[in-house]
């Protein structure tokens, strides 16, 4: 029988998400930069400067590798690929593919509501996409509801659920305090601990 990574359908959308998701993990980089020839002075006032690139760079670049992790999770257990899928993995694709852009604002103008608002929008919007794609092929996967797999599968779509909200919360919150709202992303590490650490109590079947 054929596994899901070896239906082709699958097996191109996957190859198609690794080169974006290679490209804009790269691109990332570009805007973390401190000119040439500069002074003493120069240097370190410029180096000081291009921190906030690659605070903005670390961010996204680790993000971006959950999305890779989380889009590959999902795409590799599904059998066949529909049309409606494939539009939704490609909407997620092109929103990942513009994620350089939030990027380098959020770098320069962090201070700016709009700037925090439309990098937390992107975030609210990928995570989005991810929880219809699992809610969309739940039954397609696992027919069996109650089976440990579809269990864990709808734990991990709770999962991405909750990094949705907590981006989509920090939208109107960044137009109160920018700071504020930025720090209120990482209430994901302790969520995503809670969420783990209630799975792993769970009893086995």
């Amino acid at each position: 029988m054929r596994t899901p990574e070896h239906s082709p359908g699958t097996a191109r959308l996957i190859a198609l998400s690794d080169g974006i998701y290679a490209i804009a993990m790269t691109l990332l980089v570009i805007d973390v930069a401190v000119p040439a020839h500069l002074n003493d002075a120069g240097f370190h006032k410029a180096l000081g400067e291009a921190l906030p690139s690659i605070g903005a760079f670390a961010l996204s670049f680790s993000l971006i590798s959950g999305f890779r992790r989380d889009h590959r999770r999902i795409l590799t257990a599904l059998p066949t690929e529909t049309t409606t899928v494939t539009h939704l993995i490609l909407l997620g694709l092109g929103l990942v593919a513009l994620l350089p852009f939030p990027t380098a604002l959020l770098a320069e103008y962090a201070s700016h509501p709009e700037a925090v608002a439309l990098y937390a929008g992107a975030m609210t919007a990928i995570h989005g996409v991810h929880v219809a794609l699992l809610l969309l092929t739940q039954r397609q996967v696992h027919p069996s509801p109650e089976s440990p797999a579809a269990v864990a599968r709808r734990r991990f779509t709770v999962q991405l659920g909750t990094s949705a909200l907590i981006f989509a919360l920090s939208i109107p919150l960044a137009y109160v305090s920018t700071t504020a709202a930025m720090w209120f992303w990482i209430t994901l590490v302790p969520v995503h601990y809670l969420i783990g650490h209630h799975r792993r109590r769970l009893p086995r079947p």
